[in-house]
């Protein structure tokens, strides 16, 4: 098996690309890796390049950058590179932690779309009070979005969890403003009767209060709504955390108790951690494409491999494929 990866992408880049890289290969055994970017940066951090190559550049595609505009006037960037690797056949997924925007242009125009995906969907796991984690998409990919488009992303993630994450017949649920049957607005009215026609285990409209409680093991919506609840989510473990830290240090007390909780806030925090999770998967792809957190360390850049490397060994992309062959909503014009 053989990943692509775009060295230059994220906050810490090359270093936590680089680092993450080496962690993978020496974890799995039947991995090759190539780094694409500038291979001066690279082999500053590059210590062991066992079963790990470069292709250069030093074109970047930044995060200023218009996402469409960049990935087809900087043909050279190491974001397009690297997707061009896997049109090419020479690898087997991509990995970036860089602009999402590109990474999405890139993917449709380089990978491709899966036969009778309309939309690609960008999917996050995120942390849930059991620690299994829930797949939520579209978190941005799409800002707008049609019931059959969410049928197809319900479709899409319950293919992922079942296949990568193990979990039989997933619980599939739609984001709304309320449980009871025929709540919401014309998109999710539509969206839940077809939904109760799909080939997945759906179990109804799940509340966005509900989310971390594991009420779904795939929770669909619309892009503009999926963006505005994992920012809500993210934000909400940050701030959270910055409280609990001004409290224990507030006085003498608290710091004395903060150490006697320290092993157990570490826990705590570790399942609010994005990079246990991996990165966000772009469902609807020819080929499996993982976008990394843009902040991503070495720890997440290595879970992001292992999740791509999980998807193109499950043969995802195939699955999701045959399956939404079976479904008669059709492409559009």
């Amino acid at each position: 098996m053989k990943l692509a990866i775009d060295a230059m992408g994220g906050d810490h880049a090359p270093k936590a690309i680089v680092e993450g890289s080496m962690e993978a290969i020496k974890e799995m055994n039947d991995l090759e890796i190539v780094l694409v970017g500038d291979q001066n940066k690279i082999s500053e951090y590059l210590t062991d390049d066992t079963r790990i190559s470069i292709i250069h550049t030093t074109t970047v595609i930044s995060g200023d950058d218009e996402p469409v505009r960049a990935v087809r006037r900087k043909k050279d960037a190491s974001l397009v590179l690297m997707a061009n690797e896997v049109k090419e056949n020479r690898a087997d997924a991509c990995v970036s932690a860089g602009n999402t925007g590109a990474l999405m242009s890139a993917g449709l125009f380089q990978v491709g779309r899966i036969k009778g995906v309309e939309r690609p969907a960008l999917s996050p796991t995120l942390p849930t009070i059991d620690k299994k984690g829930f797949l939520l998409l579209d978190v941005g990919a799409n800002v707008d979005a049609k019931a059959k488009h969410l049928v197809q992303y319900a479709i899409m993630g319950s293919v992922y969890v079942e296949k990568v994450r193990g979990i039989d017949s997933p619980r599939v649920g739609l984001l709304n403003i309320g449980t009871e049957d025929g709540k919401g607005n014309e998109l999710t009215k539509s969206a839940f009767t077809l939904l109760k026609q799909a080939p997945i285990n759906f179990v109804g409209n799940i509340e966005a209060r509900d989310l971390l409680d594991g009420a779904a093991d795939v929770v669909v919506t619309d892009g503009f709504s999926g963006n505005i609840a994992l920012k809500t989510i993210e934000g909400t473990a940050l701030t959270m955390f910055s409280m609990l830290k001004k409290s224990f240090m507030s006085n003498l007390k608290t710091k004395f108790a903060a150490g006697l909780m320290k092993q157990d806030l570490k826990e705590l925090k570790s399942q609010l951690d994005y990079a246990e999770y991996g990165g966000a998967g772009l469902f609807g792809l020819a080929a499996p494409v993982i976008k990394a957190h843009g902040s991503s360390n070495a720890r997440a850049i290595y879970s992001a491999i292992k999740q791509a490397c999980y998807m193109v060994e499950h043969d995802v992309t195939k699955t999701i494929e045959t399956t939404v062959a079976q479904l008669d909503i059709g492409e559009e014009e």
